[in-house]
């Protein structure tokens, strides 16, 4: 049994701030707007906000741009109403996590526009700047993430600079310990302001290999697919010496209470788990992505849970995540009925979960016209079908024209279906996903069986994976059914209890002795009997 540290027990619940709530009527949503929503979200009984980057920026990718460290955006508000921010959140029990975004900055950064002064300024080696091969090009072979070589020329200094993402975003250098030293002091600056941790973007990429080698190519790249997927990022990712940086960045937050650092990490689990640090002086929390990526099916769930579980350090606490800013959402990924199977999923398992803003009114795809793409990747790489609009499209909050999220017009479009997919008509609907989402973080929060007790895996068979949650005398049985026709599940021997929830009739109770008949697209949980 862990100790109840809160971001071990609670729920986070992540807000894209763009489109979240907008309180000034100019269509993208801002500060003010999430503190007038501050109160849905206690009646949600998340514990956690995590607020994507609202740093001033020229928004080239939106924010992950970051010009100045230690401010904010005046399309999100000031400074000012950030500490308002806080404040209101601290007041209502909440707790605030705050993106990190060290590994680049924006090219209109006062660092980078004095590192490209000149080839002798001091700030020159706070990015990375190498010389043209011998025929002129790139020096390496290294891909952006957003499509095209990752290097980009200068002609006023002449050499290359480095840029994972897009040219606007240029590589910090990692190895230089001022570089380390200033960005250290941004943290403490907003740990000052009463921030309860950092997410960190793209943690993995933060060192790169020093002999700056080509990557190699990927021999299971398929044509169609992104660029950055026909190399293998060995050495431009994920170098050994990356969990010595994030050490020194988590003691800087361990001279703080209570404080949490999360680390976004696309690595496949051996080498996630890694970035627990040794010791466990690396990461809280590496973002586990797994069911963001993997087949919705029972066999591979249960398996991937297994070895997650398996792989984890002694003492490493577990997360999981079903949806975020990138990634398309979970009901356009499984389907509207299986969302709802996922949230249990998600609810139930062992390890602090994620819940993205959206996904607990069932929000699917949201088409975007060509005309109103907004996302740099889609238009570096277009009719990949790659576009991050469709999981970023504004919070739907009621039936008006705007769904409640503006006055104005959206930034991006609302679903079709905005006037009956929304809060305020889900609210009323006791069997609505929201209620469903609202029942299962009540009962997560009501039990340490659930919220910190051990997991075993009961049984997995065809499309039915059945897990225990166990805390001293208090035991849980999540029964899923991720398929579309009915299954019979067997309760274990000698066992009985109660159903206490159910994704598809809601929370009346049913004692259950021996046989189970799952409806179609049904998750169930079984309170045992003592």
């Amino acid at each position: 049994m862990h100790e109840a540290i809160w971001w071990k027990q609670g729920v986070i619940y992540q807000i894209y701030p763009r489109s979240f709530q907008d309180a000034n009527g100019d269509g993208v949503g801002d500060l003010a707007g999430i503190r007038r929503r501050l109160d849905y979200l206690v009646s949600l009984g998340v514990d956690a906000i995590w607020v994507s980057p609202v740093y001033p920026s020229p928004m080239a990718d939106f924010g992950y741009d970051v010009a100045d460290y230690c401010d904010i955006d005046p399309l999100f508000g000031t400074l000012e109403d950030f500490r308002a921010l806080i404040a209101d959140v601290h007041e209502r029990g909440l707790r605030l996590v705050m993106d990190f975004v060290p590994n680049h900055s924006s090219e209109q950064h006062p660092w980078f526009k004095e590192s490209r002064s000149s080839r002798d300024n001091p700030k020159r080696d706070w990015y990375i700047w190498r010389d043209a091969a011998p025929d002129g090009g790139p020096p390496n072979n290294w891909v952006s993430n957003f499509g095209g070589s990752a290097w980009q020329w200068d002609a006023a200094t002449g050499q290359y600079y480095y840029h994972a993402f897009l040219r606007e975003q240029p590589d910090l250098n990692w190895r230089n310990p001022d570089v380390c030293a200033a960005m250290h002091d941004v943290l403490r600056f907003w740990l000052d302001l009463g921030v309860d941790g950092f997410r960190v973007d793209v943690i993995w990429h933060l060192m790169k290999d020093e002999r700056f080698r080509d990557n190699p190519p990927n021999p299971a790249y398929v044509e169609g697919r992104p660029e950055i997927e026909s190399l293998l990022q060995i050495h431009s990712t994920d170098q050994p010496d990356v969990h010595d940086v994030i050490a020194a960045m988590r003691s800087v937050l361990d001279a703080y209470k209570d404080r949490v650092l999360i680390g976004e990490v696309y690595l496949p689990i051996d080498r996630l788990v890694t970035y627990y640090g040794q010791d466990l002086t690396g990461a809280h929390l590496p973002f586990n992505f797994q069911l963001l990526q993997t087949a919705w099916h029972a066999g591979r769930i249960a398996e991937l849970i297994e070895e997650y579980e398996g792989a984890l350090p002694n003492g490493g606490w577990p997360n999981w995540v079903l949806g975020n800013h990138d990634q398309p959402r979970v009901a356009a990924r499984v389907g509207e009925a299986q969302a709802r199977v996922a949230a249990m999923l998600l609810l139930t398992l062992r390890g602090t979960p994620t819940l993205y803003y959206g996904d607990e009114i069932g929000l699917g795809r949201v088409e975007i016209p060509h005309d109103r793409v907004q996302d740099p990747w889609e238009k570096n790489e277009p009719g990949l079908g790659i576009g991050r609009d469709p999981q970023r499209t504004p919070m739907q909050w009621d039936a008006s024209a705007q769904a409640g999220f503006t006055e104005g017009a959206p930034w991006l479009p609302l679903s079709e279906d905005h006037r009956t997919r929304n809060v305020a008509v889900q609210a009323r609907d006791p069997l609505s996903i929201l209620s469903l989402t609202r029942q299962l973080v009540a009962l997560r929060r009501s039990s340490n069986a659930l919220s910190l007790g051990a997991y075993a895996t009961l049984s997995c068979a065809g499309d039915v994976l059945a897990f225990e949650r166990r805390a001293g005398q208090e035991r849980y049985i999540v029964v899923l059914n991720l398929g579309d026709r009915e299954e019979i599940w067997f309760l274990p021997e000698n066992v009985t209890g109660e159903i206490v929830l159910s994704t598809t009739s809601g929370g009346d109770q049913q004692d259950v002795a021996d046989e189970i008949r799952l409806r179609a697209n049904e998750g169930i949980i079984i309170q045992c009997h003592r």
